[in-house]
This record gives structure tokens, C-alpha cells and sequence, in this order.
């Protein structure tokens, strides 16, 4: 037998190398299959999109994804080219001749990767033979009419196909990873092990699927995991066959990975395998030459969010923007999974709050999140129109003013003030004031429900009483649809609004990571984000202080939800209590998080993977050196030095306090300090440091 070639990884030039000069990158594939490769439905399109290009400056031309195939994705997002191995073209030849359509081209996103994308509407001729042949592989049956599994089927049979096909062309170079994401593409992986190819293959689960329906049904479930009887829960809810799927892909896999440290707590009692490795979700951060561009990017998006206001709200803008903070949700429409039945809650308290020590803060809150509507309502988009009414208004008498006072300076006078404007002028703005006049309250929602009377958040909205009036301090508007910078009422793309608003709030029950507050953190925007979520885990390990840097996270897996909504509530009024100046620290802080949350240093969680799958499936060729996955000691961010922005050590005993306080507070604050030692505490990317040897672990043995 061979010696078997040692895996561990260094650092050169920030990207990764094989310290073995006899395994070059040249003796691996790695191929990565999910059903939202080029195709956007969920979260999981963010992490394959975002993650493409550190995986490329790895892998280089080794590194492939495969896909479905759909025209109208394929037309804006893929550029059709040959394939760069004549085995590749060669294996796609075959799957031509046996009727199935492939198509190989580059993804045009940053990394530009590989794709092979397979056409399932073509092969679905098949479909019956091959679920006869899972059947055969794994005695899982699959309903007629369930269409998802079907096509998951027809899916998973032609990537093993390729995959067979594929490594036929090989002797012994190059090995195949195969790593496959989600139970839609678990078909593959079970028909690849089942006809014992020699790829080393990876199975994660980005999110369990009865998990996402028991949580759905209101049921404690994170302190009831050991309670369910698995089977009985799955065929209650019709899922059964899909659960089979999952969990056989998740025991088939020779490694098994999740993306945060609750979902393999939770993978490890609903799909009985414990995590090899978990595997956080990263972005790819972009920072801006300017320290402050990010600032300035915030006031910019944040002026356009108040022409909006200042139209939803004509006739009742009797609060001042200066004043005013922009709270927001966002993301799927699961009312109680994504929190918004208790961040409703909250405001309601918060509303009372605010209201009780008569703060002159105004909170607008904006709801985006998609349902099913008619069209925008006319009383919505009036208020724009009357808004762009005043607007002319305005600068029509401002350039007749303008004239007529630079005529008198020219005179070398000093005009008459009560003559400067005449009667038609006062006309005109006495016209404009009538315009805004209305006699309704300004609307809850930008849209026309189509089912308004069964709407959740329509209807927690009518039971707590939040109706837009004057005396609310919280404004609530809901957006049930994406945003984009083509709408006639807000004309912006989700991440300028988001740069615009002062604080994101996802108080989500399940979320197995949750890319909505990472992307705050990103963009400099503090956010509230609970223990139940894979990032607010993440934040708790990294971060000595969150709430410092502005990640708020609520206690919901060991409060009662009642004592989860007050803690949310004190989040939410410390933050309103915050001078201008605090918030502008605090932004300046969660920033600088954002390089923890980069692939460059989350990529080295799946690279241990890799390593591990090679391992496993070629004991002959390929030895684990590090036997424990990589750690993240000295990575982690030590509580400020100065401490205002946080409303937990931050709350002032009176609601009136002094300005002379905040002064005294700012000078403790010295921003460039602070930042020296942040990037301290920041590893270069990639170094995983001496790791101990160990005797070889069986498959659930490796704990993140």
C-alpha cells in the first residue's frame, strides 16, 4: 500500500496550499450540486453565490457546481462555453446519447465558477425507472403527486449519472469530492453510494425539514427534542418520504456538516447522526477606501426613506425625522418562525414606553416581508402624489422668491418681506396646506391584501392597536413584497434600505443561521437577533459583548416568551434612548465586525470537511493530520473599553438625563484605538495553528 499523503493546510498570499508538494490541486475535483445553484430560492442560493469565489481562488479550474437547468435563469446568469476536461465532454456525450440534456457554461457572479446545469423537464421520460431504482437503493417511495420530490428525484439520478460517467474516464487521479446541499439534491449522493463510486462525498443540511414544520405549529421544540417521535410527526404532516430522503442522505454521507452549532443540536435528535463539522455562513465583504464610507452611505439612503415617510404620513407629520428612528423585519413570511408575532408584541410595549415618559423619539417600523396582494392601495400611492404636489409647490414659489430677491440685491435695497411674496403665491401654498388634509388615519400597509381579514400581522396589528395614530409613538407600515428600486412608492434595492434604517430585528424562533442580521452587521446597521439563531450563537462564542457592538440577542430557548418580550422591549427602548452620537459609535463597531463574518476566514470550516471527506473515503491515499476541526482561539472580540452605545450598561435611571453625561461618556471613546485593537483579536485568514494528533474517529465522533 502506498504511504498515505498527509492533509493539512497554510497560508500563503491569504489563499490556502497543500503543504504535501506531491498532492497538487491538480489531483482533486470538487464538485458542489444544490437545486438553487443558478436558480434563487432561498438562503442557500447566498451561501453558494457568496462563497463561489473564495472557493474558486482555492480550487481554480477544479471546482464545478451542478444545478438545474432553467431557461429563464440561465438566460441573465450563465455564459455557455466547453468544458475545459476532455473527460468532462466525454461524460456529458454519453448522458446526450441516453436522451438527457446537459448543458456547461460559467456562472456569472464573482469567481466566475463552473456549471453544469442538468435539464429535468427533459429527462422526466425516466422518472419512473428511476424511482424504481431508489426504491431499489434505499426502499424509499416517492408519491406521484408530490412534483418537489419528483423533480428531486429525477435530479439527484442525473447527477449520479454524471458522476458515474465521469469518474469511468479516471484511473486513480484526480479523486472526486462531491458536495451535495440540501435533501433536493440527497438523490444523488444516496445513488452514488449506493453504487459504490469512488467520490468522497459531503451531505449538509442548512436547515432540518421537519424542524421548519414543528416550529411552524408552535411547539417548544428546542427544550422537547428528545420528546418526538420522529416518524409519527413526519407522517402527520405528509412529509414522510421527504424526511426518508434527508435523513438517508445525512447517514450515506461520509461527512456530515451543519451551518451553525443549534441546528446540529437539532440535526442530531430529528436525523440521529451528530455534525462532523459545522460550517458557518459567510459573505463576501467589500470594505470601502474610506473609513466612513459606510456612514456617509446611511445618511444618503436614510434621506430617501424620509421623503417616503414624509408622503405616507401627509397630514400627520407631526413628529420630527430628525427625531425619528427606522426599525425593520425581513424575509420569508413565517409569522411566528421569523418573530414577528413577539417583535409585534414588543412594540406595543415599546409604544407604551415611549408614550409613558413622553420622549419626543418617534419609531417607524417597516414589515418586508412577501405575501399575496392586488396591487399598491390608492391611498398609499395618493400620498406620494401629494407629497411630489408640495414638492413643485414649494420650488416654484422658492424660484419666484429667488428672482425677485436677487433683483433688490442688485438695486443695492433690502426687500420688503411682506411684499416679496404675492397674492398668488400665498394662494398657491394656502391650497397646497388644504391638499394635506385628510380624514383617515395613514395606512398600515402599502399594498391591497388579498386576504386581509386572515393576514397574522394584520391582524396582531388590530389587536394591540397600532393604527398610526398621533399619539403613537410607534408607526408600524407593512410592505408585503420585495423591495426594489423600480417601486413607484419606495424606489430602493433591499441593501440601500437597509444602509438607510438604524436597526434590523429578527427575533426569529427558527433560524438555523440567519443571513438578515449578518447582512446588517455588514452594512454597519446594529440588529437584534436571538439565541435559536445559528448567527446569534455564533456572535455569543465570538463577541464578549454583542450588544456593544450592536448585535442584540434575545433569550428565547430558556425565557418564557413573555420574559422574552420584555427583554426585547429593553433592547428596543435602550436603543431609542441612544444620543446621535452613540448610535454613530455603535455603527462604527458593528462594522468592524463584519471581518469575522468574511468566507476568507469562515472557508477554513469547509475546507476541514474536504480534508475529513478524503480522509475517510481514501484511507490509502490521503491521512487526516489535524484530527479535530479547526478553532477559532484568540478570534473573538473583548468587551470596549468605553460602553455608552450598549442600552444594557447604558440605560440611564431617569429618562431625562443630561447632555453634560453623554459628553463625559464620548471622551472615554477613542474610535482608532478601539478599532487598533479589534483587528488584533482577527487571525490572518485561513490559519488553522497546531492542532493535536488523535487516534481516527468513526462519523459523529468530531464536535465544532
Amino acid at each position: 500500500m502506498p504511504l498515505a499523503r498527509s492533509l493539512s493546510m497554510t497560508s500563503l498570499n491569504g489563499l490556502p496550499q497543500w503543504e504535501d508538494e506531491d498532492l497538487p490541486v491538480e489531483d482533486l475535483l470538487l464538485f458542489e450540486i444544490s437545486w438553487e445553484v443558478t436558480n434563487k430560492v432561498g438562503g442557500i442560493y447566498t451561501v453558494i453565490q457568496t462563497k463561489a469565489k473564495t472557493t474558486a481562488d482555492e480550487w481554480g479550474e477544479n471546482y464545478f457546481l451542478i444545478g438545474p437547468y432553467f431557461e429563464q435563469n440561465v438566460k441573465t446568469q450563465v455564459e455557455f462555453c466547453e468544458p475545459p476536461n476532455p473527460a468532462f465532454k466525454k461524460a456529458m456525450d454519453t448522458m446526450k446519447n441516453q436522451g438527457c440534456q446537459v448543458f456547461f457554461g460559467r456562472w456569472l457572479i464573482e469567481g466566475s465558477p463552473y456549471v453544469l446545469l442538468l435539464d429535468i423537464g427533459a429527462a422526466a421520460w425516466n422518472l419512473d425507472k428511476w424511482k424504481g431504482e431508489f426504491w431499489e437503493a434505499s426502499n424509499i417511495g416517492i408519491p406521484f403527486h408530490d412534483q418537489e420530490a419528483n423533480d428531486a428525484v429525477i435530479f439527484g439520478s442525473l447527477t449520479a449519472l454524471f458522476l458515474k460517467e465521469l469518474s469511468c474516464q479516471f484511473d486513480d487521479k484526480p479523486s472526486i469530492i462531491a458536495h451535495f446541499h440540501e435533501w433536493q439534491a440527497g438523490v444523488g449522493l444516496i445513488l452514488s453510494r449506493s453504487q459504490k463510486l469512488p467520490v468522497a462525498t459531503i451531505f449538509t443540511t442548512h436547515a432540518t425539514l421537519l424542524g421548519r414544520y414543528l416550529c411552524a405549529a408552535s411547539i417548544d421544540f428546542y427544550n422537547n427534542l428528545d420528546q418526538f417521535d420522529i416518524d409519527k410527526e413526519a407522517g402527520e404532516r405528509q412529509i414522510y418520504h421527504r424526511y426518508c430522503m434527508e435523513r438517508a442522505s445525512v447517514h450515506c454521507a461520509h461527512v456530515f456538516t451543519t451551518v451553525s452549532q443549534i441546528t446540529a443540536t437539532e440535526a442530531e435528535h430529528m436525523l440521529k447522526r451528530t455534525p462532523d463539522v459545522v460550517t458557518p455562513n459567510g459573505l463576501n465583504i467589500k470594505k470601502f477606501s474610506a473609513m466612513h464610507e459606510f456612514q456617509n452611505l446611511h445618511s444618503m439612503y436614510k434621506a430617501r426613506i424620509q421623503e417616503f415617510i414624509r408622503g405616507h404620513f401627509y397630514g400627520h407629520l407631526d413628529f420630527s425625522l430628525d427625531k425619528t428612528l427606522f426599525f425593520f423585519i425581513a424575509g420569508r413570511y413565517e409569522f411566528s418562525n421569523k418573530g414577528a408575532d413577539m417583535f409585534l408584541e414588543a412594540l406595543s410595549r415599546l409604544n407604551f414606553l415611549l408614550r409613558v415618559h413622553k420622549t419626543d423619539v418617534t419609531v417607524v417600523v417597516f414589515f418586508i416581508m412577501p405575501a399575496k396582494t392586488n396591487n399598491f392601495n390608492v391611498e398609499t400611492l395618493k400620498g406620494q402624489a401629494v407629497r411630489k404636489q408640495l414638492w413643485d409647490t414649494a420650488q416654484s414659489v422658492k424660484e419666484k422668491f429667488g428672482k425677485k430677491l436677487y433683483n433688490a440685491l442688485l438695486k443695492g435695497e433690502i426687500p420688503d418681506l411682506n411684499k416679496i411674496l404675492d397674492r398668488d403665491d400665498i394662494t398657491i401654498m394656502k391650497r397646497a396646506i388644504f391638499s394635506t388634509q385628510r380624514h383617515c388615519l395613514p395606512p398600515v400597509t402599502t399594498h391591497n391584501m388579498i386576504d386581509d381579514s386572515n393576514d397574522p400581522i394584520l391582524n396582531t396589528i388590530r389587536r394591540i392597536g397600532l393604527f398610526n395614530n398621533r399619539t403613537d409613538r410607534v408607526k408600524v407600515i407593512l410592505h408585503p413584497e420585495f423591495l426594489s428600486s423600480t417601486s413607484p412608492l419606495l424606489p430602493l434595492d433591499y441593501e440601500e434600505f437597509v444602509r438607510g434604517c438604524h436597526l434590523g430585528v429578527f427575533p426569529s424562533y427558527y433560524e438555523p443561521w440567519g443571513y438578515t442580521p449578518a447582512e446588517c452587521t455588514v452594512m454597519g446597521i446594529p440588529s437584534v437577533t436571538t439565541n435559536l439563531s445559528g448567527f446569534g450563537c455564533f456572535m455569543q462564542e465570538h463577541v464578549a459583548d454583542p450588544a456593544a457592538y450592536g448585535i442584540y440577542i434575545v433569550d428565547r430557548r430558556f425565557r418564557s416568551p413573555d420574559e422574552s418580550c420584555n427583554q426585547l422591549t429593553q433592547f428596543l427602548y435602550g436603543f431609542c434612548q441612544q444620543s446621535r452620537r452613540q448610535r454613530i459609535i455603535q455603527r462604527n463597531r458593528t462594522e468592524r465586525l463584519s471581518d469575522m463574518l468574511d468566507w476568507r476566514y469562515l472557508g477554513r470550516y469547509y475546507m476541514h470537511a474536504r480534508h475529513l471527506a478524503l480522509s475517510r473515503t481514501f484511507p490509502d491515499k490521503f491521512e487526516m493530520e489535524p484530527s479535530a476541526p479547526p478553532k477559532t482561539e484568540g478570534f473573538r472580540y473583548p468587551r470596549p473599553s468605553s460602553v455608552p452605545p450598549s442600552p444594557s450598561v447604558s440605560q440611564h435611571s431617569s429618562p431625562h438625563h443630561s447632555e453634560a453625561e453623554d459628553e463625559d461618556e464620548d471622551e472615554r471613546y477613542d474610535e482608532d484605538a478601539e478599532a487598533e485593537r479589534d483587528r488584533q483579536n482577527i487571525k490572518s485568514p485561513f490559519s488553522v495553528g497546531a492542532l493535536p494528533l488523535g487516534k481516527n474517529k468513526q462519523h459523529g465522533e468530531y464536535r465544532n
